[in-house]
């Protein structure tokens, strides 16, 4: 045992900031981090897994609880495996790659239930069992890098390496450092050599990154996109202006490496704020969107597109939410915040009619399209807000069923009320934040409606984030 390794904290007292102690990991904790107690404390671990014995630092304390990070795992887990990635534990992509993809899948139901219970919502249901990804890696269809000039060094590499140029991931809690990703054990197989043909060619061609904090340099974010059931591959070349002069070259280069390309989007953001999503678009090859296949409808994905990122487990969500509308011939469906209408048109094939509504014209515009493409003729899309546009409306057939999958932040306290007085059947809230979602249900309970089933779905293995599917039924 090293000096500088040696538990330094009594027992009785609550460890500070720099402290080394010994402690029994005993789960997890909503963030992903390994949970431990010590002197009548949570301790949050990261990539600490359920079942070790490890010896920790403390790091700080946030939201009163204790944080630290594992300098030596004395014993592992009964779950305990290998990660697959070599920049598991700098990397924050992944949460747990080093616990069994079955125990995540068993810390996530544990979580949820903690969670739902402590609002009393589990007295008439239980929460199903989490379903999981048939294979949990290479699952992303979806990657957002980021070009930087200040590249995190790693531990393990030789004095002197270039710090200047990186094309990956930011670090854990620094926005101004870029990880460079070698390679992605959750992304889409052909985004590694993509990745690397577009380090090598920026750097053959000079291409600058962007500085976050000077506000200077050309190339700011790479987003790889592919439809897994069409093959088809995007990548959308985020830049600061729109130069031309080296934009056409470098998308030529890069496609004459990778002729599997479908197509080639820039995408210009001249704004401080560091983000893939920009002013304007250029087509630099094909015609600038890829498809994609749910349940047998064809979506059309643009750059700027939202589409769930992982397409096998979008597809059970939506296999899920279309049996619990139960929907019949004669019935009316409201898809609030609907996006590009991904719900709406799932359910479209078994209703009588759908309505979605949104307050992005451009996710508007791509879910009609959508709907002409697929010739489903019985949905149709109001652009607004959803609140005013229902007040607005008075034409509007009653709903038979309502569908909310709302932002991160759920609800908006004025849309409750809204969801009630419409006074459907069922309700079926997609959470992709059960915390939020947890705030939410017991108004809508209060609201006359009792919560049938809660069906969570693993859409981001290694991750601690769970979609859910909560059904609410009118009571008599």
């Amino acid at each position: 045992m090293s000096r500088a390794h040696s538990p330094t904290t009594p027992e009785s007292r609550v460890p500070r900031r720099g402290d080394v102690i010994e402690v029994l990991v005993e789960g997890l904790g909503p963030g992903g981090a390994g949970m431990a107690s010590v002197a009548g404390r949570e301790l949050a671990i990261r990539h600490a897994v359920p079942g070790s014995r490890v010896r920790a630092t403390v790091t700080g304390r946030r939201r009163g609880r204790l944080e630290g990070r594992v300098l030596e795992v004395l014993e592992p887990g009964p779950h305990s495996v290998a990660p697959r990635c070599d920049h598991f534990g700098t990397c924050g992509g992944c949460a747990f790659q080093t616990l069994a993809y079955p125990r995540q899948l068993a810390e996530l139901q544990r979580s949820l239930v903690s969670m739902l219970a402590a609002r009393d919502l589990l007295r008439d249901v239980a929460v199903e069992p989490v379903q999981g990804c048939a294979d949990p890696w290479h699952y992303r269809n979806k990657m957002d890098f980021t070009f930087s000039n200040r590249r995190w060094v790693e531990a393990d590499e030789p004095e002197g390496a270039r710090a200047d140029f990186a094309l990956g991931l930011h670090v854990p809690f620094r926005w101004d450092k870029v990880l460079d990703i070698r390679a992605c054990a959750i992304h889409f197989r052909e985004a590694d050599a993509l990745l690397a043909s577009t380090r090598e060619l920026a750097l053959e061609q000079g291409l600058e990154p962007w500085d976050t904090k000077a506000h200077t340099g050309l190339l700011r974010h790479l987003v790889l996109r592919k439809g897994f059931r069409t093959g088809e591959i995007m990548a959308n070349i985020v830049t600061a202006r729109e130069a031309p002069e080296a934009l056409e070259p470098f998308a030529a280069a890069l496609l004459a490496r990778h002729p599997e390309l479908t197509t080639i989007v820039q995408t210009v953001n001249t704004r401080a704020a560091s983000t893939a999503i920009g002013e304007w678009e250029r087509v630099l090859h094909g015609d600038g969107v890829i498809h994609e296949v749910l349940l047998g409808i064809t979506y059309t994905i643009s750059a700027g597109s939202f589409f769930q990122t992982n397409t096998a487990q979008a597809e059970r969500l939506l296999e899920v939410v279309r049996e619990e509308a139960a929907c019949g011939a004669g019935d009316v469906v409201y898809d609030l915040y609907c996006g590009a209408g991904a719900i709406g048109l799932a359910l479209a094939k078994t209703a009588g009619e759908v309505l979605g509504f949104e307050s992005v014209p451009a996710a508007v515009e791509d879910a009609r399209r959508n709907a002409r493409a697929n010739a489903l003729a019985n949905v149709r899309f109001v652009l607004g807000d959803v609140l005013a546009r229902l007040a607005e409306e008075d034409d509007l057939p009653a709903p038979d069923v309502c569908v909310i999958d709302p932002p991160r932040s759920g609800m908006h306290p004025r849309m409750i009320p809204a969801l009630v007085a419409l006074a459907p059947e069922r309700i079926i809230y997609v959470s992709c934040n059960v915390q939020a979602s947890a705030r939410d249900l017991p108004f809508l309970v209060a609201g006359g409606y009792r919560l049938a089933r809660i069906r969570p779905i693993d859409l981001f293995p290694h991750t601690p984030h769970v979609e859910c599917v909560f059904t609410l039924e009118r009571r008599a």
